[in-house]
């Protein structure tokens, strides 16, 4: 099982910089932060960009992988968005992990005046995102058209530091979108579903996305055990780090479910993902050190 922490992108570099090397330090295997212009119940407090904050974490770590969690549609284009995927792939020297999902319906959905999509629309937009994306990371000289994307004669190079191409993981929790992290995804995220407070009815909505998912890849032709899946233990009403011993219970129940990796939230002294970074040293000295 492997460990990662989401570091939200909230801080002066100053007051961030030492979270991104204490992820390093306490032995996480990866370190991501949110890819959003705002978000949720913070949108009114301070925020800062995906891209440099990722750059600035390379120059700050050296084992660490770092990635998105996640990118969407909802701003980005394959074509403007190679280039800062490029330039992070190089940066980290082939540390980077891109996250992308379909984006929801919030802040960054409303803010560039675009018309809200309906949730099929949703999907059909990861679609032509991921298929464009993949080209463009695998091909040079594409050229691509289509309801939502276009390219004219797109140049790629120098291309990523993996081979093919640096891996892509796809958030996803319905069937369509499955199908595409199936279809593209070295990695599936998700965040669970459902719960409203009680815990065991979300782990029962986690293990039925992830039968789910196995489902629908070995239809498509995929091993599951080939593709490497992702739990955010942190749902809207349970924080994973509330304790040291919530931490370890749901990376076992998760490690049973066939997760090969688990996801938490940096504490925050208040509002979500709330809790007490002594909680954080502890999980760090009693079970990130002996993985």
């Amino acid at each position: 099982m492997r460990h990662g922490i989401v570091i939200l992108p909230e801080h002066r570099w100053s007051e961030a910089a030492p979270r991104w090397r204490r992820a390093e330090e306490y032995g996480f295997d990866h370190a991501w932060t949110y890819d959003h212009l705002a978000w949720r119940s913070l949108a009114d407090g301070p925020w800062f960009g995906t891209v440099p904050t990722l750059t600035a974490a390379a120059m700050v770590t050296s084992r660490i992988r770092l990635g998105t969690y996640v990118a969407s549609p909802n701003y980005r284009h394959p074509v403007s968005f190679l280039r800062d995927v490029l330039g992070l792939d190089d940066v980290s020297a082939g540390r980077f992990l891109l996250g992308i999902g379909a984006g929801g319906t919030g802040f960054d959905a409303t803010v560039l005046g675009h018309d809200t999509l309906s949730p099929p629309q949703l999907v059909a937009r990861l679609g032509e995102f991921l298929e464009l994306l993949d080209r463009l990371l695998t091909e040079d000289d594409v050229s691509y058209a289509g309801d939502y994307f276009s390219a004219v004669h797109a140049r790629t190079q120098p291309g990523s530091l993996h081979r093919p191409r640096l891996p892509i993981l796809v958030a996803a929790n319905g069937p369509r979108s499955m199908r595409l992290a199936a279809r593209y995804g070295q990695g599936w995220i998700t965040y669970g579903k459902g719960g409203q407070g009680d815990l065991p009815q979300w782990w029962r909505g986690v293990a039925e996305l992830a039968t789910r998912f196995e489902d629908i890849a070995a239809q498509d032709g995929r091993d599951p055990a080939t593709i490497d899946r992702y739990l955010s233990l942190d749902s809207d009403d349970h924080f994973a780090l509330s304790s040291a011993e919530s931490f370890a219970d749901a990376v076992g129940r998760a490690a049973e479910l066939g997760f090969t990796d688990v996801v938490v939230h940096w504490p925050r002294p208040r509002g979500i993902y709330a809790g007490d970074e002594a909680v954080l040293d502890k999980v760090a000295s009693d079970y990130l050190s002996a993985s």
